[in-house]
């Protein structure tokens, strides 16, 4: 008979347990059902990938397990479909179990349950042929939300040591399998090492079992509930301990106890929200300034005059006038509020000379109220703990934002909505951030609990040198995440990291140096860290491939960890010389860093060419006396008993918000990496007749006739012409003035192709990068001689061209004006393809008249090179050369507005005998070999064939 209730009969009484049994049940029916549906009908077809099939790739993943092949799909939908009853009711009970009185802990882990429910709904029920996007957003978000419900509820279970040490085994099982997992996908991806894909397959089967095991573990909390719902043995009253009540017990007198042991309120976590939106867009308006100012004299040719507004950064020097400097910090965030309307609204203005106005008014401001800011909140170390955890947060909120989109800030004002500018969103949760600023700005500038600031000791121009030297190295390695991986790459094969999946390793090692530099101070001031942080930037700049990357990982987490040292310490001198002497020591070494590469068209260069080790040394040093600085105001750690700094009212909770904010930062920058990592699963246009379209176009930094940034019309011109090949020139973007940007980023994933950047930015050239619709087998990096003038980049590639391979060479010459530089370079690349025996194409910018001089040289016995078409007599720069292939056609396309130079193409059958080279009607060319007719006439957008106005065939 069932037990009797107070209120009346129980009807049925289910232990809880059974909840849980259920859903392991299901779910390992769905999973495994599928698994052996799907070897038994169809096992040859689920091993099969893109690359290898049975025998060398012999076990199925659990994506062409459970895909789109029926019946495995079936049977998976359908066991998934009976276990979402007993995983919200699991959800449900977990809530229960762990629920307090007042606190919101338990109602945010069932948030996330819930949430982490439909999502697995969502991949389930549509799959990648369904909808590819929302397949893998649901996804995304389902592993996103596993981290928060792990670590959930590790904390909030209750005490029972046999669950705990489950679920800890469990959970480090599962993110542990991440490394690993993660390693034989780019084995298969980027490498396509044979067999990888089943090693892939088989973690991937172990996140599975691992994910439902750490959920089965509950039906031991649950043996303490029946379901009507009761609960047998009060486990879910708030007076029972918890897993983070015990942790919490523990580290109560440490920063992480104090951080953590206090309640959560909203309001304080939106002023952190908001006052992390204002640092993004600081470093967004800040980082826009070096690429509005480099527009002018890319297209003088020279130094222009406009250079002057780099000084904008030097606003903080009217912090030495007291009445300014009371005015300014009685009426914070005004200044927050003018760099904001004035940096992001900016891209309505047309007039590039107004527009950089806008932009260097809006630095200006945005340079001042930070310093102020700063200045104002020294004697509350609470506050500026914040303000500068902000200020650092923006800088890697700005540096997530550029990876999520392809090295662009989508609130810069060379952005628009025509080329993926987000401009109205930002300008929109600005006006929102901005405004609870202004909202809570009676507490937030409050100085009712400011301390008396003791005077400083030394001079406040080593505080002011060693801020110049962190804001260099910051912005210029640190606010695109792929910036230290381009400095070390060399080339295929691949033997080192790259920009995705990788950028969010940099991002990663930017907030854990934070984290590390917020909880110990005493650490990140001492020499012995500024020794790592020294040998860090030392093989950064000496090494290239993962060793290079190793020590920029080790610079990137000093650089973080000693911010809010150095600014805490810098903030306790005057402002109006300490923050002057700051920024235009950094606007020095910003030119001193522009010098090394332009050392040919800037006055002195050079003195200071190539002495990219010069600028890093330089800004080391300069950190070097901000260490020194701090620790004569701070002491040395050596004489300290412990690295922990004394109770102080940071270590609480608002420090913990900043955590949240960071926390969810990296999850973001994880999910970008997933989402944007490469298909690796490319085809030329035209492959039946095994046709290489191959073309050459200098993109001039992808800065357009109007100063817009010009990587989409770069890549639909491309994708219109249907280049299987594409050589580009000035395209190495990655320095302060440029924007660190990576326009072969969005070309390369946008059009399906791989690339090579080619030298890298601690090279010292203009760029040159090569991309491509055929595997590249191998690449090497050359910097041909040019004992004056500026360095000519070429890239040396080989590519497997339907089975057939090919060699590649992409190269840009010197200067008119330096002939000796050019007949160096003539000699050294006619010798280089002269040694190649197999087929060629030169994607060139020669500098030469057709039939003269170093024309003779390129076209020749000694290297074995032909010209595309002898007959054009109208060409100076661009030149496709090629041998061992037979020509098919040549063509170019002007310009439109998008850059100063025409892309030249030309097509080339692989695997037949040279024509003869006379020149046909195109009626006598078959349509598959033909250019596209879009370009004929007017053409569209301002591109059209010219200067014989339609495409040239060969016999």
């Amino acid at each position: 008979m069932p037990p009797k209730h107070r209120d009346g009969d129980v009807i049925a009484v289910i232990p809880g347990q059974w909840i849980a049994h259920i859903h392991t049940l299901t779910a390992y029916a769905a999973f495994l059902g599928a698994l052996i549906v799907g070897v038994s009908l169809h096992y040859h077809k689920i091993v099969q990938n893109e690359h290898f099939g049975y025998p060398v790739e012999w076990f199925p993943s659990v994506s062409a397990t459970i895909g789109d092949r029926y019946p495995e799909r079936s049977v998976f939908q359908l066991f998934i479909a009976l276990c979402s009853g007993p995983r919200f009711l699991l959800v449900g009970l977990f809530y229960c179990l762990v629920n307090r009185k007042g606190e919101s802990g338990a109602k945010w882990l069932a948030g996330v349950g819930v949430l982490r429910t439909l999502t697995c709904g969502g991949w389930t029920y549509v799959t990648s042929t369904d909808d590819h996007d929302w397949h893998d957003i649901f996804m995304i978000s389902y592993l996103v939300a596993t981290l928060p419900w792990t670590i959930g509820c590790l904390l909030l279970s209750p005490p029972n040591p046999t669950t705990v040490k489950y679920r800890k085994y469990l959970a480090a099982a599962f993110f542990g399998t991440l490394v690993p997992l993660v390693y034989f996908f780019i084995q298969h991806k980027v490498h396509r090492v044979p067999g990888a894909y089943t090693i892939y397959a088989f973690f991937e089967w172990a996140l599975v079992l691992l994910d439902v095991a750490f959920d089965a573990v509950t039906a031991l909390d649950f043996s303490t509930f029946e379901v009507i719902v009761k609960d047998t043995k009060g486990l879910s009253r708030g007076n029972k301990r918890r897993v983070q009540d015990a942790i919490l017990e523990k580290q109560k007198d440490k920063p992480i106890g104090q951080v953590f042991n206090a309640k959560f309120h909203w309001h304080e976590m939106l002023d952190a929200v908001a006052d992390v939106y204002i640092g993004f867009t600081f470093w967004s308006v800040l980082t826009s300034l070096g690429l509005v100012v480099w527009y002018f004299p890319l297209w003088h040719m020279g130094i222009s005059g406009f250079e002057v507004a780099v000084l904008s950064t030097i606003s903080p020097f009217l912090l030495g006038i007291p009445p300014l400097r009371r005015l300014i910090t009685k009426f914070l965030p005004f200044n927050h509020l003018t760099m904001g309307l004035a940096g992001l609204l900016a891209y309505l203005v047309k007039s590039p000379e107004s527009r950089l106005g806008a932009v260097s008014f809006a630095v200006w401001e945005g340079c001042l109220g930070w310093t102020a800011t700063w200045y104002r909140d020294r004697g509350d170390p609470k506050k500026l703990e914040a303000r500068i955890s902000a200020w650092v947060i923006g800088l890697i909120a700005s540096s997530i934002a550029k990876f999520a989109f392809w090295t662009n800030n989508p609130m810069w004002p060379v952005m628009n909505a025509e080329n993926g500018g987000w401009n109205k969103t930002g300008i929109f949760f600005f006006v929102v951030s901005i405004g609870w600023a202004f909202y809570r700005r009676p507490q937030m500038a409050d100085t009712m609990q400011q301390q008396r600031v003791e005077k400083p000791k030394g001079s406040s121009a080593l505080a002011g040198l060693g801020l110049a030297g962190l804001f260099f190295a910051l912005h210029t390695l640190l606010s695109d995440s792929s910036t230290i991986i381009l400095w070390v790459w060399e080339g295929y094969p691949v033997r080192g990291p790259l920009a995705v999946p990788h950028g969010a390793w940099t991002i990663f090692t930017m907030g854990a140096g934070l984290v590390s530099g917020l909880f110990y101070p005493n650490i990140a001031r001492s020499w012995s860290a500024f020794g790592i942080g020294s040998v860090g930037a030392a093989v950064l700049t000496g090494f290239s491939n993962w060793n290079g990357y190793y020590g920029a990982l080790a610079l990137t987490f000093y650089l973080c960890a000693v911010a809010p040292v150095l600014i805490s310490n810098a903030v306790r001198f005057p402002p109006g010389r300490t923050f002057f002497l700051t920024f235009f020591v950094y606007n020095l070494v910003v030119l001193f860093n522009v010098w090394v590469v332009a050392y040919a068209f800037v006055p002195g260069g050079p003195m200071v060419r190539e002495r990219t080790d010069w600028v890093m040394a330089t800004a080391m040093i300069l950190i070097g006396c901000g260490v020194f600085s701090t620790l004569q105001n701070h002491g040395a750690p050596a004489k300290q008993k412990t690295f922990q700094p004394p109770a102080n009212p940071a270590a609480r909770r608002q420090r913990s918000y900043y955590i949240y904010i960071l926390l969810l930062l990296q999850l973001l920058s994880a999910s970008i990496a997933y989402l944007r990592f490469p298909a690796y699963n490319y085809e030329p246009y035209h492959k039946d007749s095994q046709l290489i379209t191959a073309g050459i176009w200098t993109i001039h930094f992808s800065i357009d006739n109007d100063m817009w940034s010009s990587e989409r019309r770069i890549e639909q011109l491309l994708r219109e012409s249907e280049l299987d090949l594409v050589g580009l020139l000035e395209s190495d973007l990655q320095r302060i003035i440029m924007g660190n940007r990576d326009t072969t980023q969005y070309l390369a994933e946008s059009l399906g192709m791989w690339v090579d950047y080619g030298p890298g930015p601690n090279k010292h050239t203009w760029g040159a990068a090569l991309l491509s619709k055929f595997p590249i087998v191998n690449s090497t990096h050359h910097l041909l001689p040019s004992p004056v003038g500026e360095l000519a980049p070429a890239i040396h590639a080989t590519i497997d061209a339907y089975g057939t391979l090919v060699d590649v060479f992409v190269f840009h010459s010197g200067q008119e004006e330096d002939a000796e530089d050019r007949r160096l370079q003539t000699a050294y690349l006619s010798e280089l393809m002269g040694r190649s025996t197999r087929p060629s194409i030169l994607l060139s910018y020669l500098v030469v008249t057709p039939g003269e001089g170093n024309y003779n040289t390129y076209v020749g016995e000694r290297s074995g090179m032909k010209d595309v078409d002898a007959t054009d007599w109208d060409r100076w720069c661009e030149y496709i050369l090629y041998k061992g292939l037979r020509k098919v056609g040549y063509a170019r396309i002007s310009r439109g507005t998008v850059t100063d130079t025409e892309l030249q193409v030309a097509k080339f059958a692989v695997g037949q005998p040279e024509g003869t080279g006379e020149h046909v009607a195109e009626e006598l060319v078959p349509q598959d070999l033909r250019f596209p007719a879009l370009f004929k006439g007017q053409g569209v957008r301002g591109h059209r064939y010219h200067v014989f106005d339609e495409p040239r065939y060969f016999a």
